[in-house]
Order: structure tokens, then sequence, then C-alpha cells
């Protein structure tokens, strides 16, 4: 850790911001992150369902300790900047969440998400003027620390099943950008037109879309809407994880085939 600079990283991973669409996939562990980094993406950014599912726990289930473990692991595996799906910060109380901020940016990350749900079914998302305020601690715990990590702010509100899902997002956004968050994030975005509505929104600020689906559109088609970074949440895990129980459902009944589309031995020996 000591021997890696990390302000080059954060700096290189600002500059991704600037103009331009850039994909930033999702690795669960140190493996899949160096394979990434062989397959010559720029950026990388953690996934806490691919980790929770890698550790034998459903999505939000990690405890902070976990979860700064494993930034740490995958800021070490590559010669990336790395961005941490730090959830909401694991903390109620704000000065919990900026010290729990301050030891992410400790592990050597790029940037860093805050997101405004709760993980409480009767009460999904926190209250608008609690999430801003949390969102303005993150910011004064990055800027106290002096590093140039990059905050961005995310609204849940697709994702909890808010009844105006779009314009609680965009009224989050907006004020989440104010409070300091440097790119805008509303996971669940599905159409052209909500996308276009964000990034408008937040303009001049970058803005994050979620893909984790097979979506009917490109990189490109996203570029032309506007789009800075295209991340991809836990679906290469769940890609992984697919084939894996493919494979397993078909030895379960005395089938081999489920192998076919292995990499070899030679091949991931050589990756590595």
């Amino acid at each position: 850790m000591e021997s890696i600079d990390f302000a080059a990283r954060r700096a290189a991973f600002r500059k991704l911001h600037e103009s331009g669409c850039f994909m930033l996939p999702n690795p669960w562990d140190p493996g899949s992150a160096r394979a990434l980094q062989q397959l010559g993406f720029k950026a990388l950014a953690t996934t806490s369902s691919g980790f929770a599912w890698s550790r034998a726990h459903a999505d939000n289930a990690m405890g902070v300790e976990a979860v700064l473990a494993h930034c740490r692991a995958i800021v070490t595996a590559t010669g990336l900047p790395v961005n941490a799906d730090f959830e909401d910060g694991h903390a109620r109380d704000l000065g919990e969440l900026a010290d729990n901020v301050r030891r992410c940016i400790d592990t050597g990350v790029a940037g860093l998400s805050i997101e405004d749900a709760t993980g409480d079914a009767a009460r999904p998302l926190y209250e608008f003027d609690e999430a801003v305020a949390r969102m303005r601690a993150a910011r004064a715990a990055i800027d106290a620390s002096g590093q140039d990590v990059m905050l961005v702010g995310r609204a849940e509100c697709f994702l909890v099943g808010h009844p105006d899902p779009l314009g609680e997002s965009l009224r989050r956004l907006c004020a989440y950008a104010e409070a300091g968050a440097d790119c805008l994030y509303a996971p669940g975005l599905r159409t052209s037109e909500q996308v276009e509505a964000v990034v408008r929104a937040v303009a001049p600020k970058p803005v994050n879309v979620l893909v984790g689906y097979a979506a009917p559109f490109t990189q490109a088609d996203l570029a032309k809407l506007g789009v800075r970074r295209i991340s991809v949440g836990g679906a290469l895990a769940g890609a992984a994880w697919g084939g894996f129980l493919r494979a397993a459902q078909g030895l379960a009944e005395g089938r081999f085939d489920g192998f076919a589309d292995n990499a070899t031995h030679a091949e991931l020996n050589g990756l590595f």
C-alpha cells in the first residue's frame, strides 16, 4: 500500500469524468479485478452485492470492517482507480458516517458512493433533509482528508419502489450535487427520457448509469445522451454465478455439458 501512487490514480479517475463516456465494470474479488484490468478497462468499481454473494451473504449484509477490507483488496489487486460502493456509509449518525468515509479513503479508493437507501422496508429512504445532510457530511470528510477522492451521490428511488421515482430522484440528485457530490447516480433508469432528464438536471456534473441487464442499447447510445460513466453493479458476478449454477445443476443431473464454455486452465493461468 505504501508504494502505491494514490494521487495519480485519483487524478486519472477524475480526468475520466471530464469528457466522453467510460465503462466502469464491477469486480467482486481480486481475481475478477485483475481480469478486468487485463481486458483494458481504465477504472473499476466495487459491488456490494457481488462481494456479499462471494461471502455467502445477501446484498447489504456486510459490515463496515469487511467492506473496508474488501475495498483495500480490490485497490491493491490492480493499478487502476477504484470507486467504492460504500452503500449508506454503514452509519446513521453523521459523525460515524464521516469517520467511515475517512476510513474508506484510507483504503486507497479514488471515489466512493453514498446512497440514500436505509435498508428498512418500512422506511426505505432517508428523509430528504437527512439524506442531504449525510451527503454534506461525506463531502466534509473528504475535504478534511486532503485527498482528491470523488463523491458519488446516489438516489435509490427506483430501486425501493418510490411512487414518483424519477421526480424524487431529480429532486434528490440536484440537492446532492449542491451538497458537494461530484458525480450523480440514480440506479434503475431504463429509458432514454429518464437518462436525459437526469443528465440535464445535474449538468454540468457527470452522471453514472447502471446497466445490469441485457440492454437493447450500447455504450455509444448512452454517450449520445450525455452519460459520462456506465457501471454494471452485480451483473458480472451474476453472470459468473449463472454459469456456475447451470454447470452445477448439470452435475447434479449426471451431465458435464455445463463446462462447454469454460475458460481453460492454461488461459486462466496465463491471465494471472
